[in-house]
């Protein structure tokens, strides 16, 4: 899975003809990176699918602090199902995330240069996701809340 991606359309043709329905516009960008949020396309308990707003990358629940040296953003599909931090999202939650392409990068002398990876026809792309909800640390004094989503593309 690539660290960047784009989402350079305000529409989900593909998206919504493939699951029968119609989702609100988008706000196109073209530089997507980890612990931003960005949208996702989940099922909601009714059954329904929905376009919704999670924060890219999971926090393991072990973890003391937000901000942590287990922080991870991508899983791989190879062993997603047996790594801890992963395996209940990926038991009971599922989503997509739009994307009309992805950045992968080279090095060529001695910079790293972005490549730029799309769909031949041009049409949106999906990563598959895992959303997980998570509460925030608290604070002294104060009650813990419920915060966005984490969601991991696999």
């Amino acid at each position: 899975m690539c660290g960047r991606y784009a989402i350079a359309t305000s529409r989900l043709p593909r998206i919504e003809n493939a699951l029968g329905i119609e989702l609100s516009e988008l706000r196109p960008r073209y530089n997507v990176a980890p612990t931003q949020t960005v949208p996702i396309v989940r099922a909601t308990e009714a059954g329904r699918y929905e376009l919704a707003e999670a924060r890219w990358g999971l926090i393991p629940a072990w973890s003391k602090e937000p901000r942590t040296a287990y922080a991870t953003f991508n899983a791989r599909a190879e062993t997603v199902s047996q790594k801890p931090a992963f395996r209940a999202a990926y038991r009971a939650r599922r989503c997509l995330v739009p994307a009309s392409g992805f950045y992968e990068w080279r090095e060529e002398g001695g910079r790293k240069q972005p490549w730029y990876f799309s769909a031949a026809d041009g049409q949106e792309l999906a990563f598959a996701g895992l959303p997980e909800k998570g509460e925030s640390r608290p604070k002294a004094g104060v009650r813990p809340s419920m915060k966005k989503p984490g969601v991991v593309p696999g």
